[in-house]
């Protein structure tokens, strides 16, 4: 048993080792330091959300704290938004097919441009679901379901994919 020993230790340095040069983290694999989140647009009928969005799109950003958020004259990228689809249906019925669950489905154009020459970084159509239960839910509760998988969304492609 004795005799293992200098190999498992050899064998655990050189893991060590070839583990230094690996990294997970975003940072450095990007210029983008600072992001400004225009005010989302909304093409839909449903009044407010564009103002709910970027509210809360612009508190996670600042809660992730990878990207300062900035004023778009002094930002590294800037984030645009539009709401294009909304949709309410039924989504999951009881027993005597009768509607439970309702979906709302947000479509959204988001784009990341850089603001010194209007180039895109990335632009992507995204489309989430926020199910709601009628019994002890709204259709608001549905809306920020789908709003939080959207921030998610962005969050992740803004700031892991580089």
């Amino acid at each position: 048993m004795k005799s293992c020993l200098p190999v498992f230790s050899v064998m655990i340095l050189l893991l060590a080792n070839g583990c230094g040069v690996y990294t997970f983290s975003p940072k450095g694999k990007s210029d983008i330091k600072s992001v400004a989140v225009e005010r989302f647009e909304n093409e839909t009928a449903e009044y407010g959300l564009e103002d709910r969005m970027t509210d809360q799109i612009i508190d996670a950003l600042i809660a992730d704290g990878t990207l300062k958020v900035v004023n778009r004259e002094y930002a590294d990228a800037y984030l645009n938004g539009i709401l294009t689809r909304y949709e309410r249906k039924p989504y999951g019925f009881d027993e005597n097919d009768q509607v439970e669950t309702y979906a709302v489905t947000m479509g959204f154009d988001i784009l990341l441009k850089n603001p010194t020459d209007e180039s895109e970084i990335w632009k992507e159509r995204m489309d989430q679901i926020g199910v709601y239960n009628i019994d002890t839910e709204t259709e608001e509760d549905g809306q920020q379901k789908a709003i939080d998988l959207l921030i998610e969304a962005i969050i992740n492609k803004t700031t892991k994919s580089w």
